[in-house]
């Protein structure tokens, strides 16, 4: 009877672990970052910009506002950084750990890089 409820205890404990969701941070490359063009804006709106992430095999365009004017975004190019990749929306955290929500503009295939044909010197 001990061992049942040994069991049943072990099981209660595991069980949450089951329930939650396997959402995992990758690690994104800024690849380009411009200014963000938007329909009727005027020069006293907020500085926004069209960043580039490529994570994995897919290149989003995300739309970044900076805190208080910030224009240190216009220099991360190449920068790695970890995000999570949701449905509309891509979550990364900054250098102190506060965690930040971007909107997704679009999305499409990174271009796979070409292979050059090599002739070995024995085919000749």
């Amino acid at each position: 009877m001990l061992r049942l409820v040994g069991l049943f205890l072990i099981f209660l404990t595991m069980f949450p672990a089951f329930g939650q969701s396997t959402s995992k941070y990758q690690v994104g490359t800024i690849t380009e970052v411009k200014a963000h063009q938007a329909a009727g804006s005027s020069a006293s709106d907020a500085a926004s910009y069209d960043v580039s992430v490529k994570v994995g095999d897919t290149i989003y365009v995300v739309l970044y506002t900076p805190p208080l004017g910030e224009e240190t975004v216009k220099y991360s190019a190449g920068r790695d950084l970890l995000v999570l990749v949701g449905k509309r929306t891509i979550r990364y955290n900054d250098i102190l750990g506060q965690s930040f929500e971007v909107s997704i503009e679009s999305q499409k295939p990174a271009a796979k890089p070409k292979q050059s044909k090599s002739v070995s010197p024995a085919a000749k």
